[in-house]
């Protein structure tokens, strides 16, 4: 059974166990490029920001959280230890998700999902989950929409004063400052943030492995401080093309809104792990891998997510899934392990493709070799955590490729609210 599995992957260009090691010198390279200022995959975006050296005390913030199908917004408040207080909490939808906005009726909507906040503090904190170049006033201009959102006229805006001007009009009076960042730094700052008691770490990461894929990690200085200071640098990792492409993966970028971009996003992330599974298992009826009454319903399939394909992974007998009650009527025994090994292979890849992306940013961080003092990732995204084995891989894979072959030490913790805790400190930090 597992060879006509492995067999099957062949045929369509799958590989069943990508070498990590390889793609994290893949990474590197490309990294390396792209700090240089050469062409390069990622975009390794300067933040000209660091982790506050003092925790923040007695004072407010907006947060505005947008990234994915959701966005969120509310007001944290730090009292004068520094203790958040996360208040006037509010869920909608990402602007541009269900139909193309041109540019101003994409923030007008921003702003009326703001108004429940309105003058509730003088900053704001935008986590904004998008390729963007941060200047150095804090404010960030859009490279580009992943994720399928749709607002062509965004692209090359200030976001900032886009939604200054877009709060004024809805009559905000006292806003001072809105300060831009990825979702990936924001995770970075809360790691920062909130160590574990008695716990002291070298440098800090963000990862984020939800709808989207994104790494960000403190880059040390570059030739003279002056040219290139030590800072945070988003890396943009779903951008990364030097990957195997299946015939599944093909399929899929095709029907995306921006087929032959995201590719690393694209192999790894929860918006489209469903739709591959869907690819392999229809590509699996038609080629004989399971029997015929299995593979006449499979073939019927028209849509799949990650949570359908998931809940097989973690119940293949459990007939309340789609997949599994499928499987009760027609399947075999053989037809249960062939598709079992077919959907763990995609979420197996998924991980080892994560796992290079944060051994990438550990070595390039040049730290961790303390062992006392690792370096922290901070792991965002409900595909990181609750997808198959994703979690129990990515450890195991970075104790091989960082602790046993570089001698370098690391950590993953996780922080409730960290997306939120960390754009309200990132829009506290003083601007030079």
């Amino acid at each position: 059974m597992n060879q006509a599995v492995s067999a099957f992957l062949s045929r369509h260009n799958f590989v069943r166990h990508v070498d990590i090691d390889t793609v994290v010198d893949s990474i590197l390279y490309d990294m390396n490029r792209g700090l240089r200022g050469e062409t390069s995959d990622e975009d390794m975006i300067r933040t000209w920001s660091n982790p506050p050296e003092a925790a923040a005390a007695g004072k407010s913030v907006i947060v505005i959280d947008a990234g994915g199908t959701n966005f969120r917004s509310c007001l944290v408040t730090f009292d004068a230890l520094g203790k958040a207080e996360i208040s006037f909490m509010e869920k909608t939808k990402m602007p541009g998700v269900d139909k193309e906005l041109p540019r101003r009726e994409f923030f007008d909507q921003i702003a009326e999902n703001l108004e429940h906040l309105r003058d509730k503090a003088d900053s704001i904190g935008f986590c904004f989950s998008y390729p963007m170049e941060i200047t150095d006033d804090g404010d960030g201009i859009l490279i580009g929409f992943s994720k399928e959102v749709k607002a062509p006229e965004v692209v090359g805006c200030r976001i900032g004063k886009c939604l200054r001007d877009a709060l004024a009009g809805h009559g905000w009076k006292k806003l001072r400052r809105i300060t831009l960042m990825n979702d990936t730094v924001a995770a970075l700052l809360a790691g920062a943030a909130c160590p574990d008691p008695g716990m002291k770490y070298s440098s800090y990461i963000g990862l984020i492995l939800g709808t989207g894929l994104n790494a960000a990690y403190i880059q040390p200085a570059i030739g003279s401080r002056k040219d290139f200071p030590r800072q945070i640098v988003v890396c943009e990792s779903g951008k990364f093309r030097s990957v195997n492409r299946s015939d599944f993966d093909v399929t899929v970028d095709s029907r995306t809104v921006k087929p032959g971009t995201f590719y690393m996003e694209k192999l790894c992330s929860g918006a489209y792990l469903g739709p591959q599974s869907l690819e392999a298992l229809k590509a699996a009826a038609a080629d004989g891998l399971f029997s015929e009454k299995c593979s006449e319903r499979v073939s019927k399939l028209e849509s799949m997510t990650l949570i359908e394909a998931d809940s097989f992974l973690h119940g293949p007998y459990n007939t309340s899934s789609v997949l599994g009650a499928i499987m009760a009527e027609t399947g075999t025994e053989e037809d249960y392990d062939r598709m079992y090994q077919l959907l763990d292979a995609i979420m197996e890849r998924s991980a080892r493709y994560a796992a290079s992306i944060l051994a990438a940013a550990v070595i390039q961080s040049g730290e961790g070799r303390n062992a006392s003092k690792p370096v922290c990732i901070l792991c965002n995204g409900s595909t990181y955590y609750k997808t198959h084995g994703i979690n129990e891989r990515v450890h195991g894979y970075l104790e091989d490729v960082l602790t046993r072959e570089r001698g370098l030490y690391w950590e993953i913790i996780s922080r409730d609210n960290d997306i939120t805790l960390g754009a309200a400190i990132g829009g506290l930090i003083e601007r030079k």
